[in-house]
């Protein structure tokens, strides 16, 4: 696997753009969304995933930071980095790059398993939490990103 894993290449639609002539702000999380639905599998959370087990995969909370606009038809990938991880729950960071090679947007996610019952916050699997081991070892060598973590706020000086 790639290092971070890096998603196919998506296009901007042109249904995507706002009236200011760039990518909408909901559709960023899109490209971020169909870029994790190109992890997923690779962690054992397949498309039949819910239908087998009853449970999935909530995004407890999301954060995204705006580098660069984006317009119709640009050709983008996203990358994915597992930050960290326990048996209920992973944190992840994605970036989007245009073809071109700049930054566009980056997001950082917490992400829970759900026994959809509950619903409750439940325990991944055995083999999730061993794909989950591997990817997080694959990915200990990156270097902590340093747009993660930030808060928002007014600074006073």
């Amino acid at each position: 696997m790639t290092v971070p894993f890096r998603s196919s290449v998506m296009t901007v639609k042109p249904e995507w753009i706002d009236y200011n002539g760039h990518l909408n702000m909901a559709y960023y999380n899109v490209l971020f969304d169909e870029a994790a639905d190109q992890v997923y599998p690779l962690l054992g959370f397949g498309p039949d995933y819910h239908a087998k087990t009853g449970n999935t995969t909530y995004t407890a909370e999301f954060h995204l930071t705006y580098v660069r606009e984006l317009h119709v038809n640009d050709p983008v990938t996203v990358t994915f980095q597992l930050v960290d991880h326990d048996a209920k729950r992973f944190h992840s960071y994605q970036e989007i790059w245009h073809q071109d090679g700049w930054l566009a947007a980056c997001g950082e996610a917490m992400t829970l398993h759900v026994d959809q019952s509950g619903p409750r916050v439940a325990p991944m699997p055995e083999s999730i939490q061993d794909n989950l081991r591997a990817m997080a070892q694959d990915h200990a060598s990156l270097p902590r990103p340093d747009r993660m973590g930030a808060s928002i706020g007014i600074r006073r000086r």
